[in-house]
């Protein structure tokens, strides 16, 4: 039975390392996963967990990565596993050679493997959990789970975590049950007693306590969006299950349960609708946003392929909506829970015949709640659909983020909307007649005066009084006049946010979503590794500002880093600015994992590297 075997001399870190769990689906190990995480943070050292599953319900392996930096760095390191904790049987040989030279394997030991199983590189954890949780649990779910907490109190011990700050989580974990709360303290002290006893600890890697949390917040995208929705003044939900957005409509009908309950009546004041399919749901949105409500729904790629028709009725009847994308790998099924970022093109010009849609970007929770209440604002005032672009990454995992502020005396903004007063006193109403030359018209809610301002919405043809026509002036004139709206958006889309380099420089990188993180990180190791100095250029949403286009005139070479196959964020700004192609580099991830530092930043080397601008020493990927 190997229990710890020191053949190399394992990695010295402190609060600066990579934790693995491979688990098999359903054991119970997301509960023990996140306490690791979140104990972490307690320690006031940044965490960033990811859940890694398959598509299936049950039985396939998962993993759950947490990166621990103290540095502060949120996005996905890269480059190998410093610490494994293999459960799995099924994935035990890729699991192990994913660690990093040095680092460590822990595992469960109760059953002898062969020395084949192992590297003579790294080094060897064992604990018999198994074999603990045999002897002190009858029950077979109980030894199970409980075996789960007797691993995180052995990691404790190994890492020389703040045992008391899980002990605290164990009880919010499970505030009110003081039997479960004291039996997950004795399993998690089971298996700190063991380590003590048997082993030498801490290992090379471990924890101390910091402060570089601060007063974030731990939210993931989803759950931030949907909370933004409901500041945002959202009151109808449609939606059809799909991964990686449900939680989103989840989180939303959660959070709509305890603040939009009549106190008086306990009546809603929300209507949330599981629709039959993706057409159903975002014809509901449509039909209830004609009517006045705010209304949105929450989908991924394949959603956005069957939404199609329905999006362009709404783009040329100019009817408000929301769409809350959260992207994954695609095309068809695709990758269901792998991240991309692969609907750039599909929402910008989402429907047949010629569209330009707005679109929101955020980078992390913080921006899922900014833009998921601006979202509704923007869908009013424009009266056209609003994407908001999550993606797997950002939506299902949990980050630190800048905690939520909100300004009570923010008033929503409905946009040009003529009131029976306004008839009364007669103002000339036409649906579609542009008054203020923005391309922006008025409208009229329904049943707003029992005898003007009445219109006919429809998805053909209309001339400025909304009246069928096919007439090719009338046609032609109201297709000018959505474009000159697009252009009128730009001044209301959150602007593109530049970092300037700490030198002058010719070479830039434009980056969005979440790319940013990593993004970051990868301009630290180009400057201080390679001596490459970015001038960088975040991109929030679309259509494009002028501080886009001017961007990109004031260097030379320009990267556009995303995650996709086919450099769709670079297409649309080739494009829309007529940029010439030479100008713009493509970095592209597009394996459904997230995208690293240090794959950007290999990545950029490799590119200045082969095209001689200048001499660097290239970053491994």
């Amino acid at each position: 039975m190997l229990q710890q075997v020191d053949r190399v001399e394992g990695l010295q870190r402190v609060n600066n390392f990579v934790v693995k769990f491979a688990n098999v689906n359903g054991s119970g190990s997301a509960s023990a996963n996140a306490l690791f995480a979140k104990a972490v943070l307690r320690m006031g050292v940044a965490s960033t967990p990811r859940n890694i599953f398959p598509s299936n319900i049950q039985g396939l392996p998962t993993w759950y990565e947490v990166r621990v930096s103290e540095a502060g760095h949120l996005g996905a390191r890269g480059g190998g596993v410093d610490l494994m904790v293999a459960m799995n049987p099924q994935t035990w040989d890729d699991d192990v050679r994913s660690i990093v030279p040095g680092g460590y394997l822990f595992y469960d030991n109760t059953k002898p493997m062969p020395a084949s199983k192992f590297r003579e590189d790294i080094v060897i954890l064992g604990v018999p959990l198994t074999e603990m949780t045999n002897a002190a649990y009858s029950d077979p779910r109980q030894r199970q789970l409980f075996k789960n907490i007797v691993g995180l109190g052995s990691l404790a011990a190994l890492l020389d975590m703040d045992v008391p700050a899980i002990e605290t989580l164990l009880a919010e974990l499970f505030r009110g049950r003081d039997k479960l709360i004291a039996a997950n303290v004795q399993a998690l002290h089971m298996g700190i007693d063991w380590v003590k006893a048997n082993m030498e600890y801490p290992i090379g890697l471990r924890m101390r306590p910091a402060n570089t949390v601060g007063d974030r917040i731990f939210i993931d995208g989803n759950s931030a969006a949907a909370l933004g929705a409901v500041y945002g003044g959202a009151t109808v939900c449609a939606w059809y299950p799909i991964t990686p957005s449900s939680s989103l409509a989840e989180a939303f009908t959660r959070y709509t349960g305890r603040m939009r309950v009549d106190k008086t009546t306990a009546r809603n004041k929300f209507a949330i609708v599981q629709a039959e399919d993706e057409l159903a749901s975002i014809g509901m949105v449509i039909g209830a946003a004609w009517n006045g409500a705010r209304a949105f729904t929450a989908t991924s790629g394949p959603g956005i392929s069957l939404m199609q028709e329905f999006i362009g009725l709404a783009y040329f009847a100019e009817i408000p909506a929301v769409i809350m994308d959260v992207q994954r790998s695609g095309p068809s099924t695709g990758m269901p829970t792998r991240t991309q970022q692969t609907d750039i093109l599909s929402c910008a010009y989402a429907s047949h015949g010629d569209t330009k849609h707005i679109l929101l970007i955020p980078e992390d929770p913080h921006e899922c709640f900014e833009f998921g209440a601006l979202s509704f604002d923007l869908a009013d005032r424009l009266q056209t659909p609003i994407f908001v672009m999550l993606d797997l990454e950002i939506g299902m995992n949990e980050r630190l983020s800048q905690p939520f502020t909100w300004d009570d005396n923010r008033k929503m903004d409905r946009g040009k909307v003529m009131t029976a007063a306004d008839l009364d006193a007669g103002k000339k109403f036409g649906r579609y007649l542009d008054v203020d030359d923005d391309g922006i018209t008025y409208r009229t809610y329904p049943g707003t005066h029992p005898s003007k301002g009445a219109f006919f919405t429809r998805g053909t043809s209309k001339d400025r009084m909304a009246r069928y026509s096919e007439e090719g002036p009338d046609y032609q004139e109201n297709m000018d006049r959505l474009l000159k709206k697009h252009r009128t958006a730009r001044k209301f889309i959150p602007p593109a946010i530049l970092t300037k380099a700490s030198q002058p420089t010719k070479l830039g990188a434009i980056y969005f979503g979440s790319t940013s993180a990593p993004m970051t990180e990868a301009d630290e190791i180009l400057t201080q590794e390679q001596g490459v100095a970015l001038d960088l250029l975040r991109l929030r949403g679309f259509p494009f500002g002028e501080e886009v286009e001017a961007f990109i005139a004031e260097h030379d070479k320009v990267f556009v880093v995303e995650q996709n196959r086919d450099g769709q964020m670079r297409s649309l700004l080739i494009n829309e600015l007529e940029i010439d192609p030479k100008k713009l580099v493509k970095i592209l991830h597009y394996d459904g994992t997230p995208i690293t530092a240090r794959f950007i930043a290999g990545a950029i080397g490799e590119k200045l590297d082969s095209e001689k601008i200048i001499p660097l020493r290239k970053v491994v990927s």
